[in-house]
């Protein structure tokens, strides 16, 4: 979960079927950890991507909007992800807790007030319907959220959508429903692209052989993994780690 700034250029963002740029005085929330594939675009020497993701904590947005008041929670369904037009205030404060990393000494001291700052603005700003859902005990995207954390800690199982549901007491239909609702893919998808995610990880950092890759990640079929990966990345496993391997 955070919010990232592009402060120069162009970045380009793949979630599930959608794809989503923003670029140079934009920004990007994702309030529930969703694979992505993203690319940066315009990039030049002279001129390179420049950006930032800042990282929010979701105890810290439950105490703040605790303390806030006349706060209005829409009943409507919202993504896990939004552009929007930076915030040039909120920006702001960004920079002067950037700024703080030079100032050991005042670290300690105001990085806690800046942060909660940086939360309330969030709360108070277009990007606040979507926080706000997301510590709403009982709201979808509470929900939906309780069924995200489960699958990153399970997506090497073999899962069955009717026994997902029966576990977060839902329905089929309501939970694919929802659940798409909010990622933007169905939770057979999101578990896929974790599982190629992973791979990914593995093939690049662990340098391990891609039937091997293919068996940590719960893929039974290693002719099957490999076309699930080319057609998310772009390349088989064994070229992209080739590429990876001589950039």
């Amino acid at each position: 979960m955070g919010l990232g700034i592009v402060l120069q250029g162009e970045k380009q963002v793949v979630i599930g079927d959608q794809i989503l740029t923003y670029c140079a005085g934009q920004t990007m929330l994702t309030t529930i950890d969703v694979p992505v594939v993203s690319h940066t675009h315009n990039a030049k020497n002279h001129k390179p991507f420049l950006g930032l993701m800042l990282l929010l904590d979701l105890s810290m947005i439950s105490k703040v909007v605790t303390q806030m008041e006349q706060l209005n929670i829409k009943e409507k369904v919202q993504p896990s992800f939004a552009v929007q037009p930076i915030d040039y205030v909120l920006i702001e404060a960004v920079q002067r807790l950037v700024t703080l990393l030079d100032e050991p000494i005042l670290l300690s001291q105001l990085s806690p007030i800046i942060q909660q700052e940086i939360m309330i603005r969030l709360l108070a700003g277009v990007n606040g319907v979507y926080l706000r859902q997301l510590i709403r005990v009982g709201s979808v995207s509470e929900r939906v959220a309780k069924v995200v954390n489960w699958l990153k800690q399970n997506f090497v199982e073999t899962i069955r959508l009717d026994e997902l549901a029966d576990r977060f007491y839902m329905s089929s239909a309501t939970l694919r429903q929802h659940f798409r609702e909010v990622t933007g893919m169905s939770p057979l998808q999101y578990q896929k692209h974790l599982r190629l995610q992973q791979a990914r990880h593995l093939l690049f950092n662990q340098n391990l052989e891609v039937g091997h890759t293919a068996d940590l990640v719960g893929y039974e079929s290693v002719s099957q993994f490999s076309r699930e990966y080319a057609r998310l990345f772009g390349a088989t496993p064994l070229k992209d780690k080739q590429a990876a391997q001589l950039s």
